[in-house]
């Protein structure tokens, strides 16, 4: 087997491996549940610095799947499936042509956000609020929280990438 090939398998299973823990974790301890998927997803983005993002599909399917049969709560596992897990993949492809204004970046990853957050909220918003009524004035104050806690998520993400990058092993 190629050199190359065996150390991107043996650093993708040892990715894999923490992901799950983290994910395990966040379905365990609670109030920072969003912290770890948040780390979850940067495991991500180190596969696709490393590997492309090729592998970085593989690897966040796996992470999916691999999650899915191993953590018991699986309800407590679908914010990484629907967004944690393949938004360092959505942002590799907005800023990998840098020819892009990063007003207009910013712009297609709210737009994602959105969407992946009104599908979530139209899909399981019943599930997870049940019988509480949420006031009227609660909702636009809910979309403005989840503005304001995606931009923030983007920018840490970003710095742990830019950190990694100047720190990052040669694999």
């Amino acid at each position: 087997m190629d050199k190359n090939r065996t150390k991107m398998i043996a650093a993708s299973g040892i990715l894999l491996a923490l992901s799950i823990v983290t994910l395990f974790a966040a379905t365990f301890i609670p109030g920072i549940e969003l912290t770890l998927f948040a780390l979850s997803s940067a495991y991500v983005a180190f596969v696709l610095i490393e590997f492309k993002h090729g592998a970085g599909w593989i690897f966040y399917i796996a992470s999916v799947l691999l999650s899915f049969v191993l953590v018991p709560n699986k309800a407590a596992l679908i914010p990484y499936a629907l967004f944690f897990g393949v938004y360092p993949i959505i942002k590799y492809y907005i800023e990998k042509s840098r020819r892009m204004h990063q007003v207009a970046e910013v712009l297609l990853k709210l737009v994602f956000f959105n969407a992946v957050f009104a599908a979530g909220f139209y899909l399981f918003g019943e599930a997870f609020t049940g019988a509480i009524q949420i006031p009227d004035l609660a909702f636009p104050l809910i979309i403005a929280g989840g503005q304001i806690f995606f931009l923030a998520y983007d920018y840490i993400l970003s710095l742990i990438i830019g950190f990694y990058m100047k720190r990052r092993p040669k694999i």
